[in-house]
């Protein structure tokens, strides 16, 4: 049960109720509904992340459920399985990314990737070796988005586990 109430949609302005709609009206969204200018934003720069830049959204889906793994957050872990599926994240890769490290179904590219989030998230930065190997792969924009992207659901995890905000069946979750 989440820890304070959700946002009453009484209240709500038009564009309000237009972003929860868009976000099939999602917890994470009502409960940012508190404060509708701060849950514009959040939308802008989540939608940013998930739907502009040259990333691949394959490495970008790994690395935000490989956040929400590291960060304790199941509803971002489920969110983002359904996510990743559909933009090519395999069953085998949703099941193994857990122990990634051991796992054969990632390649060269995606490894670099869980191992510049795994050190993101837990050393709070990547260490010159893990940077490296990452860069080497990823244009300087590519690069940049996926640490944003792994910044932005660090910070997402984090808001979820703050307000304990309740799962929903996993087709209702953006």
């Amino acid at each position: 049960m989440a820890r304070i109430d959700y946002a009453d949609p009484a209240g709500f302005s038009e564009r309000t109720r237009e972003l929860l709609s868009k976000n099939r009206n999602a917890n994470i969204f009502r409960m940012l509904a508190h404060s509708p200018d701060h849950l514009e934003q959040y939308c802008r720069l989540g939608g940013a992340i998930r739907h502009k830049g040259e990333l691949d959204p394959v490495v970008r889906e790994l690395a935000i459920t490989r956040t929400g793994i590291l960060c304790e957050a199941p509803y971002e872990v489920v969110a983002h399985k359904r996510i990743g599926k559909n933009v090519g994240v395999t069953d085998e890769q949703n099941v193994a990314i857990e122990n990634w490290q051991s796992a054969s179904c990632f390649n060269e590219v995606q490894r670099a990737a869980l191992a510049f989030t795994d050190e993101i998230v837990t050393l709070k930065r990547p260490t010159d070796a893990t940077f490296r190997a990452i860069a080497a792969k990823l244009s300087p924009a590519a690069l940049v988005e996926l640490q944003l992207a792994v910044g932005f659901y660090v910070m997402t995890s984090r808001f979820l586990e703050t307000f304990m905000i309740d799962m929903q069946q996993a087709e209702e979750i953006i």
